[in-house]
């Protein structure tokens, strides 16, 4: 299944979701966009799928929004695209099961943060990312505002977004941006051997963990512990839950079913 600006393949349980407009390093379409939020609608309906890998065609991840064209736009167009974009990011929170981003080339902009609104980050050691905006003396959309202090600090974030320049993949790995460096040459093949390992996981309790630690961020610790105590006590009444204690107790590896 596929659309112009977006490819669409599944890999057992895993789906691959890629922008698609190499001739612009994958910059955002309306229709690449919309595609994407409507994949993973479907992808939050499909028991079959289990993890999503999240990548760019051609020769990078993504440069984010497209220069070429800024300046042709009217302000409510771009309110507009960008409103798009706001419920793509708010869909990848929401949808409950894991979503990695296999990052190679050039991360820009709202390409950045499309990563960054990922569960994970797997990134080739030769990749860069840029908070570009300035450049063009714009701030932030897509997230960054938000994602890039919770994860660096403001101090950090504000000369990422003031300088715009090129942030070598190796420092946001050091900072903890990034959660795996690999080779280039290797990209997909990690990218797949940890989702591959995610989809055998207890779905269910991988959901609530993204669930609850996304929550986490703009909650106390008493809000926090509560939901844990409310999470878990739905979670022990799951099969994998009674899987897992079963296969525990007969010292053999579990079958999740993610139910």
């Amino acid at each position: 299944m596929t659309n112009e600006h977006l490819l669409i393949d599944q890999e057992g349980a895993v789906l691959f979701l890629t922008l698609n407009r190499p001739e612009s390093l994958n910059s955002f379409s309306a229709e690449m966009i919309q595609g994407l939020t409507k994949a993973l609608c479907d992808a939050q309906e499909n028991p079959e799928i289990r993890v999503i890998i999240l990548s760019g065609s051609g020769r990078s991840f993504s440069a984010g929004g497209d220069v070429k064209t800024m300046g042709e736009a009217s302000s409510v167009e771009v309110y507009e695209h960008i409103g798009r974009l706001n419920q793509c990011i708010l869909k990848m929170k929401v949808t409950e099961k894991p979503i990695i981003a296999a990052v190679h080339g050039f991360a820009a902009g709202a390409g950045f943060n499309l990563a960054l609104a990922c569960d994970l980050i797997v990134a080739a050691e030769d990749s860069k990312f840029a908070l570009s905006f300035s450049q063009v003396g714009l701030i932030s959309d897509g997230g960054g505002s938000y994602f890039v202090p919770m994860l660096v600090g403001p101090h950090l974030a504000k000369q990422f977004l003031f300088s715009a320049e090129p942030i070598p993949a190796e420092r946001l790995y050091q900072l903890g941006v990034i959660n795996y460096l690999v080779p280039a040459e290797s990209l997909r093949e990690e990218t797949l051997k940890i989702a591959s390992k995610l989809a055998k996981g207890p779905g269910r309790a991988f959901g609530m963990i993204k669930k609850l630690v996304d929550h986490s961020l703009n909650a106390t610790l008493e809000e926090m512990l509560e939901q844990e105590r409310i999470t878990q006590t739905l979670m022990v009444a799951t099969d994998d839950h009674l899987e897992g204690i079963a296969a525990f107790k007969e010292k053999r590896k579990p079958n999740f079913t993610g139910k």
